[in-house]
C-alpha cells in the first residue's frame, strides 16, 4: 500500500496559493479515480482510498502535517519507503519537478513536522514555486496565489507530476528521476 500525501493548508483562502501545490496534485490525481472516503477523526486529514493506494490532504495546516501523517502511517502499518509527499519548494524555480528520498527540510515547516514524526526517509516530490527577491517576504510569498500565467502552466506541471507518482509506485527512484525530472 502507498500513502500519497499532498501538503497544503485547508480553507478557501489558501486554495490556489503556492504552498498548496501538494493539495492541487491530490485533487487532480483523485478526480478521475473511484475512491472511498475514510473518516477517522484521529487522522486529521481528508483521506481517500483507491485500490491499494491512500491519498491524503492533512487538515492540520502545513506546520503540523506530521501529526496527521504519523496516525495514518501507524494505523495502516505503511512502510516509510511507500510514503510519497508532494510539496512546494522555494529553492527550485517555478515549474521544476524533482524527486528524492530523505534530506533536510530546507526551512519547510511541513517537512520539518513530518521528519520529526516519521523520520526523513520518505519519497519527496518537490515542485518548484520560485522565491521572492527579498528573503523577508517568504511567508507572504508562499501564502500568495499563483499568478494567472503560473496557473496556466501549472496544469501541465501537475499532469506531469501525476505520471511520475504513478511510476514511483512501481519503479526505482533513480529511473523516475531520469524520466520525470523537469528543470
Amino acid at each position: 500500500m502507498h500513502l500519497i500525501i499532498g501538503l497544503g493548508n485547508i480553507g478557501d483562502r489558501y486554495q490556489l496559493t503556492r504552498h498548496n501545490v501538494g493539495f492541487l496534485v491530490i485533487d487532480e490525481i483523485t478526480k478521475n479515480l473511484t475512491t472511498s472516503n475514510i473518516n477517522k477523526t484521529n487522522f486529521q486529514a481528508d483521506v481517500f482510498k483507491s485500490g491499494y493506494n491512500l491519498f491524503a490532504k492533512p487538515k492540520t495546516y502545513m506546520n503540523h502535517s506530521g501529526d496527521s501523517i504519523v496516525c495514518i502511517k501507524e494505523y495502516y502499518k505503511i512502510d516509510i519507503n511507500n510514503i510519497i509527499v508532494i510539496h512546494d519548494d522555494l529553492d527550485l524555480p517555478f515549474g521544476t519537478v524533482k524527486f528524492k528520498i530523505g534530506g533536510g527540510h530546507g526551512g519547510h515547516n511541513g517537512l520539518r513536522s513530518i521528519d520529526s514524526h516519521i523520520g526523513k526517509d520518505y519519497i519527496r516530490v518537490r515542485i518548484g514555486i520560485g522565491k521572492p527577491e527579498n528573503k523577508a517576504d517568504v511567508a507572504n510569498y508562499v501564502l500568495s496565489n499563483f499568478s494567472k500565467e503560473e496557473l496556466n502552466k501549472l496544469e501541465g506541471i501537475i499532469s506531469h507530476t501525476i505520471k511520475a507518482i504513478e511510476s514511483l509506485k512501481n519503479e526505482d527512484i533513480v529511473e523516475v528521476k531520469s524520466k520525470f525530472t523537469l528543470k
